[in-house]
């Protein structure tokens, strides 16, 4: 890996990881369902008329928008929206992993290693910690919604999978052109509707500018970056920089939203990530005791 690719790299975990807390000030502005179907609308126009339509069926690409569009980004807006905090927001979202290795053995035939189960335990675990946080940070309604965010996103990661060898930034850009008139019927439909006049009279440069980031920097340049990356450098390298990702987010919301982590959350945040590192290199220890490597 050359120095360029590895800032590359953390360039990525730092515009995904600063992601929330661009949410969080995006929430202040305008209603979720909202926010998410104008991020999609602005991530899709106009970079769908440049990239080439992804060599895969259009079942794929449909499915990926109804599920990580309407279904996994709502979720997490809302969970947002009632309550839970941008950095806790971006920790709980990475068991996504998780569920995407569940989702894997059932519908994939995956085999499920005995580290992972551990990491599994061990993650979900950490995430049970935070029902004891009663600083007002945590509500849960809020965790609720973001760990189903988490099982839409395994969803989601399996329909990517099933896709087969697809260019990742062009699929995802036009799995972005499903979900912004759907989610705009669903906002009229059930969002508050004085809110929604307050958002067309009153937003401000950071309303648009949360919009903006969530469509350009975390859809386009991101997946772009990503997915260039993927394709030039082994995925067991460049994999793990994800881990990185609620790190940053944590931070980012401590320095800007002046998120407060005491010792709940911070044992929490250990869990999850200790979790997180032995899915991601359990294999590997494992190796060193092929006598006990089953897989079930």
């Amino acid at each position: 890996m050359s120095f360029g690719q590895f800032f590359a790299l953390l360039l990525v975990v730092t515009i995904w990881g600063a992601n929330f807390t661009v949410i969080k000030l995006g929430l202040g502005e305008m209603p979720p369902i909202l926010l998410s179907s104008l991020r999609f609308a602005f991530a899709a126009l106009p970079a769908v008329f440049f990239l080439p339509k992804p060599k895969c069926h259009w079942k794929y690409v449909v499915g990926f928008g109804v599920v990580l569009g309407c279904i996994k980004f709502s979720l997490l807006f809302l969970g947002m929206d009632l309550g839970l905090s941008a950095g806790i927001s971006s920790l709980v979202l990475q068991l996504q992993a998780f569920f995407t290795v569940i989702l894997g053995f059932f519908v994939l035939g995956e085999k499920i290693g005995p580290h992972r189960i551990v990491a599994m335990v061990v993650a979900f675990c950490g995430v049970g910690v935070l029902l004891l946080v009663s600083d007002g940070s945590i509500t849960a309604i809020g965790l609720t919604l973001v760990i189903a965010a988490a099982a839409a996103w395994g969803v989601a990661n399996i329909i990517m999978k099933q896709a087969g060898p697809i260019k990742m930034l062009s699929f995802v850009v036009w799995a972005s052109l499903v979900p912004p008139i759907p989610l705009a019927i669903l906002s009229f439909l059930t969002e508050d509707r004085a809110s929604l006049a307050l958002f067309t009279d009153q937003i401000s440069w950071i309303g648009v500018g949360s919009v903006l980031y969530l469509a350009y920097p975390v859809t386009l340049l991101g997946f772009a970056i990503w997915g260039r990356l993927l394709s030039t450098l082994p995925v067991g390298l460049v994999a793990p920089f994800s881990l990185l990702v609620p790190i940053v987010g944590m931070a980012t919301s401590a320095l800007v939203l002046g998120e407060d982590f005491g010792p709940i959350k911070i044992v929490s945040a250990i869990l999850v990530m200790t979790g997180l590192l032995i899915n991601v290199f359990g294999a590997r220890l494992m190796a060193l005791f092929p006598a006990r490597n089953t897989t079930f």
